[in-house]
């Protein structure tokens, strides 16, 4: 279920109201649509406005999830998702996405008004087994933040089978975790 508080081009408000609006004041950007300018911008709201982009097909993930949790202040300039569906997509090219194929996990994903987005978990353990700096960077602002994460995104990389990286992940996180028990 989408959010009152959210308004796309074409939806309640055509392309030239919101721009309108915009403009006045009145609504400001918030990932792929629009909201009040003064609602307070929450999960639900960075997580619905990605509805669109993301579909019932695929979800956000490394630093669009992190956004959508709050790590991020500013949403990624190219949205990471990927496919939860079982069968493979041919997804049309969007310079606004950056694809993965591999299907999540069912257990990896929570919806938010709408949108499919990855667990904290899953996205702490996504961004940590990352070799890009941002993903790093907002790895590490995500540990500091939330401390309980650590040990369930060591308990993620224990039971999730072969993925890359993995090693180097957990060993960063335990230092992370020493670093938080200090």
């Amino acid at each position: 279920m989408s959010s009152p508080f959210l308004y796309f081009a074409g939806g309640r408000l055509s392309v030239a109201e919101l721009a309108a609006a915009r403009l006045d004041g009145d609504v400001v950007e918030v990932g792929e649509g629009f909201m009040p300018a003064d609602a307070v911008e929450t999960l639900e709201l960075r997580a619905g406005s990605l509805a669109p982009l993301v579909g019932d097909t695929l979800a956000a993930t490394h630093l669009s999830a992190a956004w959508v949790h709050g790590v991020l202040d500013e949403p990624p300039a190219r949205h990471a998702v990927q496919r939860i569906t079982a069968r493979r997509l041919s997804p049309a090219i969007d310079l606004r996405v950056r694809y993965r194929d591999m299907r999540l996990p069912a257990g990896d994903i929570m919806v938010v008004c709408g949108a499919a987005v990855t667990t904290a978990v899953r996205t702490l353990a996504d961004l940590v087994r990352s070799r890009e700096e941002a993903d790093r960077a907002a790895a590490e602002r995500m540990a500091s933040s939330q401390p309980a994460l650590i040990d369930a995104a060591l308990g993620w990389l224990a039971d999730c089978g072969p993925v890359h990286d993995k090693r180097a992940a957990a060993q960063w996180l335990r230092e992370r975790q020493e670093e938080v028990t200090r």
